[in-house]
């Protein structure tokens, strides 16, 4: 048999093949079976009728397939209800079940909230549905549902919502719109597929005014049919302005709480303010040419701040230097304070108190550099205590018992705000409240020291090479901070909402504002506090001034270099220099300086020679006040849509 073919062979393939028919058969028609009883939605068909009142009556038809696999005690739909405008206000829509049925016949039905709407389940939890198709009807009604936009107004709606675990092979919707608009000015789109699709695989058909939409293809889990009608404005009357508050209200009781509790702070405060917290009447404030006796000039701005400040310490410094105790150097706008051999019998008691900090432990000179900040915001520490003890309760009170009632609600109001907001951002919102008020207090510190150095270096308009690069690093090391307090209000408004962020800064404030406001001087600080008007007057006053024709004292150098501490603790400095540029410019004293004029002996740099006495005076509370500011600081411290699925309606649904 070699070489030929054998017939056995030639035949065996077919009857293989022809075998094989039967089984292939059976495969096909049960995969075909398989698909026929796989879980889905048939047909899901929604019937919605807008009413005048703008209100919607809506019954959806869901025809399903169930094998008993997850459908099997019935299905439930969610339906949304609460939005979220672009301010993070909630929107919140109403919701009202009035039927359900399976097959045709009541069906067993409960709805339970979640944190963004309602789910409605039917079925009954203790039987199970028999395989097969069943046909579940929803009839509800819904409000708020219509967008009132500037020209037209709009109904768009997600008919199946996008959150069905099961396949839609098919999926209507048809709108009934009141008969007084007419279908010529109705426009309609659409979309169909997952979240944020804009595909179009639809149909629709405008029947009087009755608009059908049919999807063309099935639809995947998870994707759903999205429908826009828009017709022009006029047709439905808008809410009024209390109905909007109301609305407002009722879906937003953090803000309102938020609000309310701002109001009654404010008012608390205003109450208090009235009566204690205003300052007796001043009285008949005429010029002195002397300072109010016992008065330093840094116990001058004390009181006049009814507080401490960074400036006082420079004005005590500046009076020590006059007083010839100690001597200011200054090199590429960096300074070096240096005590003389003076015994200091002429220092104040709280100057004393300073410099026993700034030179302790037998230091003679101290630089102004952050190596130096212990020593420097030691004697800071010590000369804002003994001002705090001469002064207060003798020369003004600070109210500052007041302010606890206030702080104390201002607490429960932000409990209140995160309770109100609800359980899914609480923890968040609380949160980023607490942190936000360390927070803003740290970064406002940082950025109050950052100006501080940027004045100091551009102070006389001469840019310093030391303190511009000082300012700079500052500057540079307080972005992240402020990046960070821009993200934690960001977060805070999106936990909670815009306005109830701004609300909460507002707050913070109102506390601060009135810590100043509440602050009030005694019947004696009133007395002294005149004086020390009469006697800034007299600072102040320009030449020509009235009061230069009143015999004051004769401008010499000496009594510039004695009255520019005070100055400086009054802010008007530049105004004494300019009163006496004139004479000090031909003064004749040299004094260590290589121009003529006039150069005052405690002070050593080219600030005198190169700025004038104007220049001079304005470097002292720019670039001198900046760097002992600076100094006082460790190192490295800071001081402190559209598209499938958009639209009304929404939501998904699943078995159980």
């Amino acid at each position: 048999m070699t070489g030929k073919l054998s017939l056995h062979t030639k035949k065996e393939p077919l009857v293989t093949w022809f075998g094989s028919l039967p089984v292939l058969a059976c495969v096909l028609l049960l995969a075909s079976i398989a698909a026929a009883q796989t879980e889905r939605i048939r047909f899901y068909h929604s019937d919605i009728k807008i009413q005048d009142d703008r209100t919607m009556l809506v019954r959806e038809m869901i025809r399903v397939v169930s094998n008993g696999d997850q459908i099997r005690h019935g299905i439930y739909r969610d339906f949304p209800t609460h939005y979220t405008d672009r301010l993070g206000n909630r929107y919140v829509v109403g919701f009202k079940l009035l039927a359900a049925t399976r097959d045709g016949a009541p069906e067993e039905s409960r709805v339970e909230n979640y944190s963004n709407g309602v789910r409605i389940y039917l079925g009954r939890e203790y039987s199970l549905v028999a395989p097969g198709e069943h046909t579940y009807s929803i009839t509800y009604t819904t409000n708020r549902q219509l967008g009132l936009l500037k020209d037209s107004d709009e109904l768009f709606w997600n008919v199946t919502g996008n959150g069905w675990i099961f396949p839609i092979d098919n999926a209507s919707a048809m709108v009934h719109l009141p008969q007084k608009i007419p279908p010529s000015e109705v426009r309609i789109s659409g979309y169909t597929g997952p979240n944020g699709s804009m595909a179009q695989d639809f149909t629709s058909r405008t029947l009087g005014n009755n608009f059908l939409f049919s999807t063309a293809h099935p639809l995947a889990s998870h994707e759903g049919l999205t429908i826009l009608l828009l017709w022009p404005k006029g047709y439905f009357r808008g809410p009024t302005a209390g109905q909007k508050f109301r609305y407002f209200a009722q879906d937003n009781p953090d803000a309102m709480i938020a609000a309310g509790g701002l109001l009654l702070i404010f008012l608390y405060y205003v109450i208090v303010w009235v009566r204690v917290g205003r300052d007796p009447a001043p009285g008949s404030i005429m010029p002195l040419y002397e300072p109010p006796p016992g008065f330093s000039p840094s116990a001058m701005r004390y009181l006049v701040r009814m507080g401490y400040d960074d400036k006082a310490f420079t004005a005590a410094v500046l009076d020590m230097a006059v007083k010839g105790f100690l001597k200011i150097d200054e090199a590429s706008g960096r300074y070096t304070l240096s005590r003389t051999q003076a015994d200091g019998r002429a220092l104040t008691p709280e100057e004393r108190a300073a410099v026993n900090k700034l030179f302790e432990g037998g230091r003679t000179s101290i630089n102004l550099q952050n190596e130096n900040h212990a020593a420097i915001s030691a004697a800071m520490a010590a000369l804002k205590a003994w001002l705090k003890t001469a002064e207060q309760k003798i020369y003004f009170v600070t109210n500052g018992r007041f302010m606890i009632p206030a702080v104390a609600f201002s607490v429960v109001m932000l409990l209140g705000i995160v309770s109100a907001k609800g359980q899914d951002k609480m923890a968040l919102a609380g949160f980023m409240s607490l942190w936000l008020s360390g927070w803003s207090i740290g970064v406002f510190e940082l950025l109050h020291n950052v100006a501080h150095l940027w004045k100091s270096a551009l102070a006389g308009g001469h840019l310093k090479a030391g303190l511009t690069a000082s300012a700079t690093a500052a500057t540079l090391f307080s972005i992240p901070f402020v990046l960070g307090e821009i993200f934690g209000l960001g977060l805070l408004a999106w936990a909670t909402s815009v306005v109830v962020a701004a609300v909460l800064l507002m707050t913070a404030l109102l506390h601060i504002l009135f810590h100043q406001l509440l602050k009030a001087p005694t019947s004696a600080g009133r007395s002294v506090l005149d004086k020390i008007e009469g006697f800034k007057m007299f600072l102040s006053a320009v030449e020509g001034d009235r009061m230069n024709r009143v015999t004051p004292p004769e401008q010499t150098p000496e009594v510039f270099e004695k009255y520019l501490p005070y100055a400086l603790a009054l802010d008007v400095e530049q105004a004494w220099a300019e009163k006496f540029s004139g004479v000090l410019g031909g003064a004749g004293q040299t004094s260590g300086s290589n121009s003529g004029g006039y150069s005052p002996s405690w002070y050593s740099g080219a600030g005198w020679s190169t700025l004038g006495a104007t220049g001079f005076a304005s470097s002292l509370s720019g670039s001198f006040a900046g760097a002992i500011s600076s100094s006082s600081s460790a190192p490295g411290s800071g001081g402190g849509g559209g598209g499938s699925g958009g639209g009304g309606g929404g939501g998904g649904g699943g078995s159980w």
